[in-house]
């Protein structure tokens, strides 16, 4: 989905507006298309909001499957991340002008086929793929700037493991994989 740098900016207007919404009403900003919305904010996309203080994580939160507008899943993610990351307490009102707020709009995630955890690794491309591991009842995701703390494909994967809740060495045949990428800023 091409976004234009107009586009970029009226999506982080958003996602700050609904944090500062969350604020003052208690929930996220209800987005209401208007004549001139550009087509790109209504299109069915999923995103991820990441918000960072000081240069460390304050919250991230994001959909991984395209189910309702780009610019609803803005307002609805930004809020999330500021008030229900279980990671983090709420935000409060000081600490919204020290955030930095980036936006991650995934492509559709695509299913990998590989015959052993050396072929998985072999194929992952550091610094461009987001994965989203499955197995055992257990999920996580890491989008692609997780690379840029965890550089090494083995690294990564078994980070990613431990986020979904499995051990760091784990492997099964019911181990699925799904890599995506994003436009992100």
């Amino acid at each position: 989905m091409p976004l234009s740098d107009s586009d970029r900016e009226t999506l982080t207007g958003l996602a700050y507006a609904s944090i500062r919404h969350g604020l003052e009403q208690g929930g996220p900003l209800k987005f209401e298309a208007i004549a001139d919305t550009p087509a790109s904010l209504l299109e069915q996309a999923a995103c991820f909001v990441t918000l960072n203080e000081s240069g460390q994580l304050r919250g991230c939160i994001g959909s991984l499957e395209a189910r309702r507008p780009l610019a609803v899943d803005v307002c609805e993610n930004a809020y999330a991340a500021a008030f229900r990351d279980p990671r983090f307490a709420a935000l409060t009102e000081p600490e919204l002008d020290k955030l930095d707020l980036s936006i991650s709009v995934l492509t559709p995630a695509r299913a990998m086929q590989f015959e052993s955890e050396q072929d998985l690794i072999r194929q992952l491309r550091p610094g461009v793929d987001g994965l989203i591991l499955t197995d055992a009842g257990r999920r996580g995701t890491f989008l692609p700037s997780v690379w840029e703390q965890l550089p090494e494909a083995t690294d990564f994967l078994r980070h990613l493991k431990l986020k979904a809740g499995l051990p760091a060495d784990h492997w099964s045949d019911g181990l699925r994989v799904e890599r995506y990428t994003t436009i992100s800023w």
